[in-house]
């Protein structure tokens, strides 16, 4: 039953148990075809709309549901997701909540569920008058605040922009095709793609597809990637035989970017999560593309370093992941003001661990999927005020918003996520090594 699978992902996300993307693994693996699809949209479209469901669904309950009731609660949120923005019959969303109740062991809410979900129908232009603005827009209060103080002229299309489903993007591996060809072998298949504005190698599908069903998928020819995460492949700026690190690579798209344009480099994706790391191994191979896996902590080189310099450093930081919204809505609910602060205080400790692995004359490229100021300018203005050795280099793009340091892009609806990149250089002689 996909409603009852949905409800068993979005309680897993509300509790803070897991991502969405781990409960939709967990959860909906053994689904296929419609009801994966619907299980899938159900669960990502109450993340998306949390906080205005959640608000409304408070109005309709006449006592708060107790905690080992939260996937009662999400079939709450998911019947009131159904009725406001699916096309599913009302009394269809109805009486499939009602009868995920027995499903879920929880028999006796089913009266309940069939009064709340009745009761927003006929009371919703009241229930909506009620919504304050964080609640109309579906999202944390925090989050808003922040938005309108770093984009003040800005902040609703970044809001407008998360709430809207994002499109389907592949990175074209160069060194087997050519972004042309492929295209021609897509259209050839019945699918309508079109070429990336900025990124070099990106293509944009017209309508989203199971990976399975995209032509070359399979063979290493295309991989799922935002056109705004293929713009670091560019930007580094190696090449040849040249020993690069990137640094918190997983899953490892950017890497495997890097060796399918310069297949010579002696490339280390480093990452601190052994399981994450797994995942880059994965991407390796699918691609037949060869890196070192290193297992350590970017802040203390000393873990993993073997003290030889990189000529080139990606860094691409964890952050707060407010420019991937939309593709990973749980991120409203996950995450507050106080992880946005410890993953700031992260990037400042990761960049000033990795400084000394880069070679004199060499570039350190830092990136985020960040579209908060204290990560982004904040972070790299903190480290070039304590770094003698350390000067910011323009990339020479046109792209994305110019700010006091790095460029930043903005969540776009149909084209790129929310991106940020700095390109600095370390003083010295450059060694191409």
């Amino acid at each position: 039953m996909p409603r009852v699978r949905a409800a068993r992902a979005i309680a897993a996300v509300i509790t803070g148990d897991s991502t969405l993307d781990e409960a939709l693994e967990r959860h909906t693996a053994r689904l296929a075809g419609r009801d994966r699809a619907l299980a899938r949209e159900i669960a990502f479209g109450v993340c998306r709309r949390y906080f205005e469901l959640d608000a409304l669904l408070a109005q309709l309950l006449q006592r708060p549901l107790k905690a080992r009731d939260a996937d009662l609660r999400a079939v709450l949120l998911a019947g009131l997701y159904q009725l406001r923005h699916l096309r599913v019959p009302d009394h269809a969303a109805v009486s499939e909540s009602v009868a995920a109740c027995a499903a879920l062991g929880k028999g006796w809410a089913r009266g309940l569920v069939n009064a709340v979900l009745r009761a927003h129908q006929a009371r919703r232009a009241e229930l909506e008058a009620r919504l304050d603005e964080a609640e109309r827009l579906a999202h944390p209060r925090w989050l808003i605040d922040a938005l309108r103080a770093d984009w003040p002229a800005d902040w609703e299309a970044i809001v407008a922009a998360n709430n809207a489903a994002p499109p389907l993007t592949l990175r074209v591996n160069t060194a087997r095709t050519s972004r042309a060809q492929w295209l021609a072998t897509a259209d050839a298949a019945g699918i309508e793609a079109h070429p990336c504005a900025l990124a070099e190698d990106g293509v944009t599908l017209a309508e989203a597809s199971e990976v399975v069903r995209i032509p070359g998928f399979a063979d290493g020819l295309v991989s799922v990637q935002d056109e705004g995460a293929q713009l670091a492949a560019t930007l580094l700026g190696c090449g040849g035989d040249q020993r690069v690190l990137d640094a918190c690579a997983a899953p490892g798209g950017k890497a495997c970017h890097l060796l399918e344009r310069h297949p010579a480099l002696r490339l280390g994706a480093l990452d601190a999560s052994a399981a994450r790391l797994e995942r880059v191994r994965q991407n390796l191979a699918r691609l037949a593309l060869e890196a070192t896996l290193l297992h350590g902590d970017a802040a203390d080189p000393a873990t993993w370093w073997n003290g030889e310099p990189f000529a080139h450093i990606l860094v691409d930081a964890p952050c707060s992941g407010t420019g991937v919204i939309r593709r990973h809505p749980d991120i409203r609910i996950l995450r507050d003001a106080e992880q946005v602060a410890a993953a700031a205080a992260l990037q400042r400790r990761i960049l000033r661990g990795l400084w000394p692995c880069l070679a004199p004359g060499g570039q350190l490229l830092y990136a985020t999927c960040s579209v908060l100021a204290c990560e982004n300018e904040g972070t790299i203005a903190d480290f070039l005020s304590a770094t003698p050795d350390a000067h910011e280099i323009d990339p020479g793009v046109a792209w994305g918003r110019a700010r006091a340091h790095g460029r930043q892009l903005l969540p776009t609806p149909d084209r790129h996520d929310g991106f940020y990149y700095a390109l600095l250089v370390k003083d010295g002689v450059r060694e191409l090594a």
